[in-house]
């Protein structure tokens, strides 16, 4: 089993809402294991936790605006992967012709 830790114990140590965790899992931003009835977030995923938390109490982002910034900074990754994609068969065709 992987380490995790229950929203109580993340409500309490961010000192947050407990509807504000909901609202993360509700809108699809964070992913939680249940057990008994207590919700966990994954620690490799309190990262992204800790990034929303922040966005929302430090700069008053509300839930539709991380979703979005969540989704673009997605598609700004997925974009720049497949550009290194690209780059990189650019990059063994022009060596090819190099040879030649």
């Amino acid at each position: 089993m992987s380490e995790r830790i229950s929203r109580e114990q993340l409500v309490k140590i961010y000192n947050i809402e407990i509807t504000f965790f909901d609202e993360l899992v509700d809108y699809g931003l964070i992913n939680v294991e249940t057990e008994n009835n207590v919700h966990y977030l994954i620690y490799e995923d309190l990262h992204v936790f800790e990034k929303f938390a922040n966005w929302h109490y430090d700069l008053e982002i509300n839930l539709p605006g991380l979703e979005v910034i969540h989704h673009m900074l997605k598609k700004m990754d997925d974009l720049n992967q497949k550009n290194r994609e690209l780059m990189n068969k650019l990059l063994a065709i022009n060596d090819r012709y190099e040879d030649i």
